[in-house]
């Protein structure tokens, strides 16, 4: 085998390895005040290793604010702005003291058993508020997961308030 031959062949080997993992997730989290930026670093700090079963992974941007697991990732970003379509009375899953504030047509695919549909659910019951991103690969029992551990970090980190 010649040294071109042995080159090409150890890159490709290289590439089918390193192809099984996706580049840093882009973090964008939106303009916070000094003290909500403070409580969400501290936030990030405390995130698990580990979410739904996946293991968190590098970000990039605003990586301060959010994290994110798996591939497709998972995303947790904090000092996110009230959902826009929420609207007071609205339902909420509520897992400790956590509440998650999920879009009506997503919470219909799931009644109507559809798991093939991403979630963004917001925690409305804490301040800042979180939001997590949950591609349809995770469902169904991922969503259930990542709810319940995150409940706990946002519960011991974040102010309680009335939301939702």
């Amino acid at each position: 085998m010649s040294l071109t031959t042995r080159g090409a062949v150890a890159c490709v080997a290289v590439a089918l390895v390193a192809g099984c993992s996706a580049g840093p997730v882009e973090i964008d989290a939106p303009d916070l005040s000094s003290a909500d930026a403070a409580t969400c670093r501290s936030l990030v700090d405390d995130l698990p290793e580990t979410l739904a079963g996946q293991e968190r992974r590098e970000t990039s941007g605003d990586t301060a604010y959010g994290a994110a697991w798996g591939d497709p990732a998972i995303v947790v970003t904090c000092g996110v702005a009230e959902p826009a379509d929420f609207t007071a009375g609205a339902s909420c899953v509520r897992v400790d003291d956590a509440s998650w504030f999920v879009p009506d047509d997503v919470m219909a695919a799931a009644a109507d058993g559809d798991q093939d549909v991403d979630v963004t659910a917001t925690e409305l019951n804490h301040h800042p508020r979180v939001e997590l991103r949950l591609p349809s690969d995770y469902r169904p029992d991922g969503f259930g997961n990542a709810i319940g551990a995150l409940a706990k970090v946002i519960a011991r980190d974040l102010d309680e308030v009335d939301g939702c």
